[in-house]
């Protein structure tokens, strides 16, 4: 199977299965000499790991993450960082069913008409239990970030119907962690969460928009033809599970203005530009111009289909083609928003750092 690493020059390659022994990944390409903060890592891990609320699929999981190379006294050296997590509440029974049945909108079908077999527990590799080994990579591109004072927070925007009318400027931040669905403003979470739990309640589940939101990236990431800073960050968030849809700055709403409207003004500042940040009125484009990062906050949001596995019976076929009834089973999220976010911000810091180690290459006194 192709397609398990994603990156240039820091890059994360993932393995395992929802309910096989353990997951993990190597990461290759991290600078040597960064401090590894555990706690920090861990913490990450908990923002996504299963069964921290009853809005949350409530599989339990510590996600306990142990390094196995590349860290030495708490500092990378620079060689490829190994790191397992172990499975510990694998309830593969629950999905014996399965076996010779297909899932609608799951990847059942597609996988075993691709391969010719395929891992039924969970779902095997395309599980989103996979995206704990994304937070880890992320966690750690965090820890690069950090170092050069980049932000990165995303928040639950919308659960189906109920959205956040707010820009995230309007918002405190700092205020993300504080409610179970991940929404900055506490009373538009409080309506998302009984909406989740009404949801839940139904046997069905509901999507929504997670927004991301990238500050204090200097000028001059990205690649301006095929890698697109714009371009590798909407590749990104389509590879995170459940994943629709993705736009940057005003997106789709850019169709109903004019150029006049949309165009981002620059403010005048009666001095030499020479690397220096330079501001613009508005912010349409989402910080990035030509695929190219401008210094202006890089926002974006990212669309999430509700989770394909409900718990009411529906039509479906098995692998002779012939038409059955199948039975809801298993331990899964009503709606995803709230665990996606910490994977959003994981996939964004990858391509961050990858896009800062770029640079370094490209230009001398980058990073």
């Amino acid at each position: 199977m192709a397609g398990n690493s994603f990156g240039q020059i820091f890059k994360l390659t993932t393995y395992g299965e929802s309910h096989g022994s353990a997951i993990g990944g190597i990461i290759d390409g991290c600078p040597a000499g960064l401090k590894i903060d555990s706690d920090f890592i861990q913490k990450e891990l908990d923002r996504r790991k299963p069964g921290q609320s009853h809005i949350t699929t409530q599989r339990k999981e510590s996600d306990t993450v142990e390094f196995l190379s590349g860290i030495f006294e708490g500092l990378t050296t620079g060689t490829p960082i190994g790191f397992i997590i172990k499975n510990q509440n694998q309830k593969s029974s629950d999905y014996q069913h399965l076996k010779d049945n297909y899932r609608p909108s799951h990847a059942d079908f597609t996988y075993q008409q691709k391969y010719g077999v395929r891992d039924y527990r969970g779902g095997g590799r395309s599980s989103a239990r996979e995206t704990a080994c994304r937070i880890v990579g992320g966690a750690i591109a965090k820890l690069i970030l950090n170092t050069k004072n980049i932000s990165i927070h995303a928040f639950v925007k919308q659960v189906g119907h109920i959205k956040l009318n707010k820009t995230f400027e309007e918002l405190d931040l700092s205020n993300i962690e504080n409610t179970l669905v991940r929404c900055p403003d506490d009373e538009v979470a409080q309506q998302m969460i009984t909406y989740i739990e009404h949801i839940k309640k139904q046997g069905n589940t509901i999507g929504g928009i997670v927004q991301c939101v990238i500050q204090n990236a200097p000028v001059g990431l990205g690649e301006p033809v095929f890698d697109k800073l714009h371009a590798v960050l909407g590749h990104a968030m389509l590879s995170i599970n459940a994943v629709k849809g993705f736009e940057i700055g005003s997106g789709f709403d850019s169709i109903n203005k004019t150029g006049a409207e949309l165009n981002d003004v620059f403010v005048p500042t009666n001095k030499q530009i020479n690397n220096k940040h330079q501001t613009t009125y508005t912010n349409n484009s989402g910080g990035i111009q030509g695929g190219i990062s401008n210094g202006m906050p890089i926002y974006f949001n990212v669309a999430f289909k509700p989770v394909a596995t409900i718990m009411q019976n529906q039509a479906s076929i098995n692998t002779k083609g012939q038409a059955i009834n199948l039975e809801a089973k298993g331990r899964h999220d009503p709606c995803v928003l709230p665990r996606a976010v910490p994977i959003v911000e994981s996939m964004a810091a990858l391509v961050m750092v990858d896009f800062l180690l770029l640079n370094a290459v490209n230009k001398i006194g980058t990073v």
